[in-house]
């Protein structure tokens, strides 16, 4: 087991989480926190995760809400930064 993997075990079970429910879409969320910190800020990335959170849990929390929220906050961060251009000192 990673230090990654059992980080998020520890953090779901001290939160009242399933097992398994914070490695369920590790990958989805690093690559949106990525997309974001590198196409509109940095600070930005924890803060778009966090409302992806917020928003799948308010829609009912199943995968299929994780997946289209988080497909929805890629799609906009892709839509700033063609707007607005990589962010000072990113490629």
């Amino acid at each position: 087991m990673s230090v990654l993997d059992e980080w998020l075990a520890i953090a779901s079970a001290e939160v009242g989480l399933e097992e398994g429910t914070g490695s369920a879409h590790r990958d989805l969320v690093l690559d949106l926190a990525r997309d974001v910190a590198h196409g509109v800020a940095r600070p930005a990335a924890p803060l778009t995760t966090f409302l992806l959170g917020v928003a799948a849990g308010r829609a009912g929390g199943s995968a299929e809400d994780v997946e289209r929220i988080a497909a929805t906050l890629t799609a906009t961060a892709a839509a700033w930064t063609a707007e607005h251009g990589v962010p000072e000192g990113r490629s």
